[in-house]
């Protein structure tokens, strides 16, 4: 008989479910986060198991990775595509994971993408990219707004660049302004190196650089967002059509209409 396992992940502890083929609970426990407790508890179903469905969380990686090795199949379920049972009066972590074990028997589990291991930790530094461009960016403009509150003048983000700590200093008489905007420029600056580093690191790690060269022949795209498309798409076999991957990229307006009017859209008057 055919079963299917569900693994309702948690930061430190999982609920696992294991239904049959019937719809009935063969298994319900909660578990700590630890690989070989959650394979001791799979263990006895293994040979009848058409697959695990795993949670897309923010740590999804340990578990996912670890039953694979195992010799598991895989389910990442797509968690913001889940629908959710009507009438449903009670609901806890052994009702979601049987949810999405139910789901998996009726061929109805919405699932996601497993990045391959060997590009993932390199595309996810890529995107810890974005969090340091965004804290420079901050910084920039604090020190922005404080050149204006003080002179009245406007300082540009490329007179910025080409400033030197101590000509920055020359700009603010008073000594505590003088003094908070210097921290802030040095953090600035220390940030632009990271990032630059950054950059020179994921370009080092890319498993095809080639497809780079291409990428950047269209134009628009340079460096950075190269990279980005590169290592955010992934095996791009995976998308069946160009139209696939333009909904994958978020450029195919979403609409849902019923009776005429469109849906999660209210009145905007």
């Amino acid at each position: 008989m055919s079963l299917y396992a569900a693994i309702d992940l948690h930061s430190s502890n999982s609920v696992l479910a294991v239904m049959d083929g019937e719809g009935k609970a063969l298994l319900q426990c909660r578990r700590p986060n630890e690989l070989p407790r959650l394979l001791a508890d799979l263990a006895p179903y293994r040979n009848d198991l058409v697959g695990v469905a795993v949670e897309s969380t923010y740590n999804w990686y340990w578990l996912v990775d670890g039953l694979i090795d195992h010799g598991y199949a895989v389910r990442l379920v797509n968690t913001t595509a889940i629908p959710q049972y009507d009438g449903l009066k009670h609901g806890d972590d052994h009702s979601d994971a049987l949810h999405l074990a139910q789901l998996m028997r009726l061929g109805l589990l919405p699932e996601g993408y497993i990045y391959p291991r060997e590009q993932r930790a390199t595309r996810d530094l890529l995107r810890r990219r974005f969090a340091l461009v965004r804290q420079a960016v901050q910084l920039m403009l604090s020190i922005q707004s404080s050149f204006s509150r003080n002179t009245g003048q406007q300082l540009s983000g490329n007179a910025l660049r080409q400033l030197t700590p101590p000509q920055l200093e020359a700009l603010f008489p008073d000594p505590a302004t003088r003094y908070g905007v210097l921290i802030q420029f040095k953090l600035w600056l220390t940030l632009q190196e990271q990032i630059a580093a950054l950059e020179q690191r994921v370009r080092k790690d890319l498993l095809r650089p080639d497809l780079l060269m291409r990428l950047q022949s269209v134009p628009g795209i340079g460096p950075i967002l190269s990279m980005t498309i590169l290592l955010e798409s992934g095996t791009i076999e995976r998308f069946d059509s160009v139209g696939d991957y333009a909904s994958y990229c978020r450029m195919v307006e979403s609409v849902r209409l019923s009776n005429g009017k469109r849906k999660g859209h209210g009145n905007r008057k």
